[in-house]
């Protein structure tokens, strides 16, 4: 991540410097997403390192959320950057600009070799703070490759108007793609069922365990990307010893693990304890009796 960040600088200069030179909107709009890029990366950079610290009383679950919290960033500056760069494109396209196609080579080929040797070194990452800066590179060189094509038809034609519209067509690439990562992070960030994980599978899975009665009050969600968790309460025999009931206890974890919770709270109840028979409750709380 370190070297991706320099070396994303070094296409920012180079672009801007490009854009200034040959007058193209597609490289500017380029360089935009290379500017975003650095953010992405260096939040990234920063994120990575602050989900290793350990946790402690003020933070139970460490500092894992923080990855999710700069891809969450990420996503939304990079719409707000589609929509600048798709407003700028139509402005152009009323009155197009003559562009010097040599320097639209040379600079987006700049950013095309090393964004892809950049996105596809990091594409295997499975953490979606990593995942959301991989996208701003790949993003990028695809933008650069279009800014490429747009440098030959206008060297071979002089349509100068296919600038912004490759401009329009790149503010559509980074929208598309930043809308994916920002549908990702508000799920997690407002605890809901991690992809993959299937509600009807863990409660059968919990039930077809021998001395449990029943199970509610569910919960299941994402601490960060790939760390699942869940907590529910499970209905036992209440003569059963606390001995007996830890080895329900182990055998519920282990199902859970096949089916991708690594991390599970898990309250153990008597069929005479209060509460609602919902699989999903989210106001269960005792009930009183008044006089």
């Amino acid at each position: 991540m370190k070297i991706a960040f320099f070396l994303t600088l070094v296409i920012l200069v180079v672009e801007l410097i490009g854009s200034y030179i040959s007058h193209s909107l597609a490289l500017l709009s380029d360089a935009g997403h290379v500017l975003t890029d650095i953010a992405a990366i260096g939040l990234s950079w920063y994120a990575m390192k602050q989900a290793m610290k350990p946790p402690n009383e003020a933070m139970t679950y460490g500092y894992h959320r923080s990855g999710i919290l700069a891809a969450f960033i990420n996503a939304l500056s990079l719409i707000v950057i589609a929509l600048v760069i798709g407003w700028e494109a139509y402005k152009r396209l009323q009155s197009p600009e003559p562009v010097s196609s040599t320097w639209m080579f040379i600079s987006a080929g700049v950013g095309l070799v090393m964004n892809l040797y950049l996105g596809l070194g990091l594409s295997k990452e499975e953490n979606i703070n990593v995942k959301s800066a991989v996208l701003h590179m790949l993003g990028d060189a695809a933008a650069s490759a279009g800014v490429i094509i747009g440098g030959i038809i206008i060297a071979t034609t002089g349509w100068y108007a296919v600038d912004p519209i490759l401009s329009f067509l790149i503010a559509v690439l980074i929208a598309f793609g930043a809308w994916k990562i920002l549908k990702q992070t508000i799920g997690i960030l407002m605890e809901g069922t991690p992809s993959g994980i299937s509600i009807p599978d863990i409660v059968q899975a919990i039930r077809s365990i021998k001395g449990v009665y029943d199970v509610h009050d569910l919960h299941a969600w994402s601490i960060t990307s790939g760390k699942n968790a869940l907590s529910c309460h499970v209905v036992l025999d209440g003569s059963m010893s606390i001995r007996q009931s830890q080895s329900i206890i182990r055998e519920i974890e282990h199902n859970l693990i096949h089916l991708g919770i690594s991390h599970a709270t898990i309250q153990t109840e008597d069929d005479g304890h209060p509460h609602k028979d919902a699989i999903l409750c989210c106001d269960q709380e005792p009930e009183h009796h008044h006089e």
